[in-house]
């Protein structure tokens, strides 16, 4: 995997190991199957460590939309009961750690883990993704390094020995322009299988590397590339966001080409097709792609 904002290049043994590290470091704080724990971030190396950590020791993954404001925040978090939340210190406009000390004041005065909330009952632990200190809140790499010094990889394939692939895994909200977020819950089974058929639908392999510029809070970046991507070993690229400092002008064809130049995988311009899945605009990938087949549909 390559993130180029925070210019990291991961092979999937070196992202495997850090995904242990977190699920390690889960457990060290107690964290447990079936109890949900809330990610709040836009694209970063944090959300898919989060993701997989979860997943490794049965606990539910919870996904907070990156624009949801205190309301709706508090809405997420109280109805599903989430334990812990790991959180970016802000994204744009939205500064989420200002945000979640509004929603539990009690932050200031007590210690990080035992956060008990008058406005959020459930939630016990807040966990950053930056290292500024913060009063009540876990840092992200400190949790890493807790799993790094008590990992019992036994302890964690005992655990996974224990799941099942019908069992909840994640809970995803609908936008709730009817009424308030509904949450959607998921197994195993479910996001597994969508990604597989994905990625046989799509021909990926191997050989293949994606460009994923699409949100992971929502199941077309979660499933339908990074799972998918999983599935069959192809590399998953996240660009960096296009520089804010100058006037934005309309968006060009190449303008995907140009933000994937991190990997050379997938730097051509000739790289970027297109699907016949209606969710999916623009997908960048190596250029032999299309020299593949395209698998026969209905």
């Amino acid at each position: 995997m390559v993130f180029r904002e925070q210019q990291i290049r991961w092979t999937w043994k070196e992202f495997a190991e850090e995904v242990d590290f977190l699920a390690a470091g889960f457990l060290a704080l107690g964290i447990a199957k079936g109890d949900r724990v809330g990610i709040w971030s836009p694209n970063r190396v944090e959300w898919l460590l989060t993701q997989f950590a979860t997943a490794r020791i049965g606990a539910v993954l919870v996904n907070i939309n990156p624009a949801y404001r205190l309301a709706e925040l508090e809405y997420a978090l109280n109805k599903v009961g989430c334990k812990a939340i790991v959180a970016a210190e802000r994204f744009k406009t939205s500064m989420y750690l200002e945000m979640l000390q509004q929603l539990a004041p009690e932050l200031a005065s007590q210690a990080p883990g035992q956060l008990h909330a008058a406005r959020l009952p459930a939630l016990r632990y807040v966990i950053r993704m930056c290292d500024t200190d913060t009063p009540g809140m876990l840092s992200f790499s400190d949790v890493i390094e807790q799993g790094r010094a008590t990992l019992d990889v036994a302890r964690l394939d005992e655990i996974g020995n224990t799941l099942s692939c019908h069992e909840a895994i994640n809970i995803q909200f609908t936008s709730g322009t009817t009424g308030n977020p509904k949450g959607a819950t998921l197994t195993h089974s479910n996001v597994v299988n969508n990604a597989r058929y994905i990625a046989m639908a799509m021909n990926l392999s191997e050989h293949d590397a994606l460009c994923i510029p699409v949100p992971l809070y929502h199941c077309f970046g979660m499933v339908l590339a990074v799972l998918a991507c999983v599935s069959v070993g192809a590399s998953m690229v996240f660009p960096g966001e296009r520089p804010s400092t100058r006037r934005r002008s309309p968006p060009s064809p190449t303008s995907s080409a140009r933000l994937c130049t991190a990997c050379p995988l997938c730097s051509s311009r000739s790289s970027t097709i297109r699907t016949s899945l209606h969710t999916i605009s623009r997908i960048c990938a190596r250029a032999s792609w299309q020299d593949r087949p395209v698998p026969s549909r209905r």
